[in-house]
């Protein structure tokens, strides 16, 4: 199926490369006005640039999810500049160093629920306000493999991974009845940036990890992009709180 999102307007965070450059695209290419989120104002110019061919208007917005204030006015001014808030996912994330629980510091610890947690609650709180106003709209948060099961080093990241899946259908719980679905992607491990440091430090690593996925390749991120598009369709009606893996059959083991 196809998706025709013409004459509605999406939001995407971390968008200026990877999973979220690649939504992006593609809701463009379905049709719709996109605002394009990150945090340097640079990259997200460049990225919101290769966007805009192919689609209607993609508007660039330095933010950073963890200022909720920053937030905020963001969604306030892709309302006001695009008109309306349709669709959003809330994929802006960091990974750090991995570290056992007991050597992992509390620093690290806070960068990344600040970010990977609260900021996908902070984007929420007012796309919600938005959503409600127009009495209808699709969210989805991007959580991970992460999100559902353990990873010795990644205690931080899978705690804020897990809390995305506990927003979402909590969310998900309080707003269908109002017309909002909420729902998130699970993404395994993918051919990202965030994969970079991995692939030229300890390759041997990447290797394991690829080796333990089924399909035995990493993701595209034009993957993620498809199950986000659908799960903001009209095809997903009936899907509300629900954690879709992208993840080449690595939960299925």
């Amino acid at each position: 199926m196809t998706e025709n999102f013409a004459g509605k307007v999406a939001l995407v965070t971390g968008a200026a490369s990877g999973l979220g450059l690649a939504t992006a695209k593609a809701f463009a290419e379905a049709g719709a006005a996109v605002a394009m989120l990150d945090l340097d104002e640079e990259s997200i110019a460049r990225a919101a640039s290769v966007a805009q061919s192919s689609g209607p208007r993609c508007l660039p917005i330095a933010c950073d999810v963890s200022d909720e204030s920053a937030v905020r006015d963001a969604i306030a001014r892709t309302v006001h500049e695009l008109g309306r808030l349709d669709m959003a996912f809330n994929n802006a994330g960091i990974m750090v160093d991995r570290a056992d629980t007991a050597e992992a510091s509390g620093e690290d610890f806070d960068r990344v629920v600040a970010v990977n947690l609260r900021g996908v609650w902070s984007c929420m709180k007012y796309e919600l306000q938005q959503m409600v106003r127009q009495g209808s709209g699709a969210i989805v948060n991007c959580s991970s493999i992460g999100g559902v099961a353990g990873g010795p080093g990644l205690g931080a990241y899978h705690a804020a991974k897990h809390g995305v899946m506990g927003l979402t259908k909590t969310a998900g719980l309080e707003y269908a009845a109002k017309g909002i679905r909420v729902n998130a992607v699970l993404p395994g491990v993918f051919d990202t940036s965030m994969n970079d440091s991995l692939e030229e430090e300890q390759p041997e690593m990447l290797e394991k990890i690829k080796a333990e996925v089924p399909i035995g390749r990493l993701g595209k991120p034009e993957e993620v992009a498809a199950a986000v598009l659908f799960l903001c369709g009209p095809g997903a009606s009936m899907i509300i709180g629900h954690g879709l893996a992208v993840d080449g059959g690595f939960l299925a083991r």
